[in-house]
């Protein structure tokens, strides 16, 4: 059985931070998710390697919308008009009209928004598909938790092209965390959707950030013990400064690479976004 074929991007010229994926589908080639805009010539060498040119990948298969999955897409269909882009139906008005996405992440990344991420391009409306129960023969279901509108596709074969619904674990290590940024993190969903990764019993995940993980029984369990354990600590009163120094040391102790981890995703975003989370659930408890 041949392996998931992992095309690392080398965002901002790092090895194991940013992946997608090429497949083989009964419609031709496809990308499971692309990366920012940034990462493009990466992408094309990576493609070149593997005797694929853009022009032969007939279809973008997007996890969600985030700009470290997606948000070269625009700019994709637009050197290459007749490639098809797979998108939740929450998440495609915002390829078709980025306008508040960007605003967002601009103000979230302030004056490094173009160096990480560079131009977001709309995609037309003529070249998304909303994704269903089956996407060129692969199984899609909703993963909400890191994002409400978070989708997975599982392939015949076992592979779970998971996006963030499997978290970050910079392989060869074994560490498995949560990116948990802010606006749409929610506990309670991504317990859910691990529980239903499992139910689906695949035999591997093929992980954004970063490599395939082949024992997913293990990657799972902790990953949700990491997100509760994290949840925990918001809730119970952790500041930034002591939430970002907890996880560092346990990746320490673990003999991570911590670089590698804070490479992948950001320790302050992923407080921001469990305070946001916390917060919510206080109100709402009232």
């Amino acid at each position: 059985m041949a392996a998931p074929e992992l095309i690392d991007l080398l965002h901002m010229g790092q090895e194991r931070t940013i992946a997608c994926y090429l497949l083989d589908t009964p419609d031709g080639p496809a990308l499971f998710d692309c990366g920012p805009t940034t990462c493009l010539d990466a992408l094309e060498a990576g493609l070149a390697r593997r005797g694929v040119a853009l022009a032969d990948v007939r279809h973008l298969l997007l996890s969600h919308i985030h700009l470290d999955h997606a948000g070269a897409a625009g700019v994709l269909v637009r050197r290459h008009p007749r490639l098809r882009v797979h998108v939740s139906e929450i998440g495609a008005p915002h390829l078709v009209d980025p306008s508040r996405l960007e605003a967002s992440a601009r103000r979230l990344y302030g004056d490094a928004f173009d160096t990480l991420w560079g131009e977001l391009a709309p995609v037309p409306e003529a070249n998304v598909e909303i994704v269903g129960d089956r996407v060129l023969g692969l199984d899609c279901f909703p993963t909400p938790g890191h994002a409400g509108h978070h989708v997975s596709y599982l392939d015949a074969d076992g592979t779970l092209y998971a996006g963030d619904a499997a978290g970050v674990r910079v392989q060869p290590g074994r560490a498995v965390i949560p990116p948990t940024p802010p606006p749409e993190v929610d506990v309670e969903l991504w317990e859910r959707t691990i529980d239903e990764i499992e139910r689906r019993d695949p035999d591997r995940l093929a992980l954004i950030h970063f490599g395939v993980a082949d024992d997913p029984g293990r990657h799972l369990a902790e990953l949700e013990l990491t997100l509760l354990d994290w949840a925990e600590a918001v809730e119970g009163g952790a500041t930034q400064e002591e939430f970002v120094a907890y996880v560092q040391q346990e990746l320490e102790v673990s003999g991570e690479d911590v670089n590698a981890f804070t490479q992948a995703l950001s320790l302050v975003q992923s407080y921001a976004g469990l305070k946001r989370w916390a917060d919510k659930r206080a109100a709402a408890a009232g």
